[in-house]
């Protein structure tokens, strides 16, 4: 059995950086120049992403007649907590989680 090897499997080369040259903007912050909007051709040769209306999920279905229930109920402290009900519906989720078909 070939053994496992943790990390990357070659040398990584080595990292080259350059030294950044002062700018008359960098002894003089006054003399920095105001950023403007780029209207070259460059900037309008951008490629820009397409989005459709297939992918959307759309609202939530949210009851808010049985939002305002529950909440009214737990902050009466009348709201039913059955600990094993609640365990059992996190093992299940778990293991619908794990079968792929989430």
């Amino acid at each position: 059995m070939p053994p496992i090897e943790v990390g990357a499997p070659r040398a990584i080369g080595a990292v080259s950086a350059e030294i950044a040259r002062k700018s008359g903007a960098d002894i003089n912050p006054a003399a920095a120049a105001v950023p403007t909007a780029d209207t070259s051709a460059a900037a309008a040769a951008k490629p820009t992403v397409a989005t459709s209306a297939t992918l959307d999920p759309g609202e939530a279905p949210i009851n808010t007649d049985r939002v305002a229930q529950i909440r009214k109920a737990v902050e009466s402290g009348n709201y039913p907590l059955v600990p094993a009900r609640i365990a059992d519906a996190m093992i299940a989720a778990g293991m619908f989680l794990r079968s792929g078909n989430a």
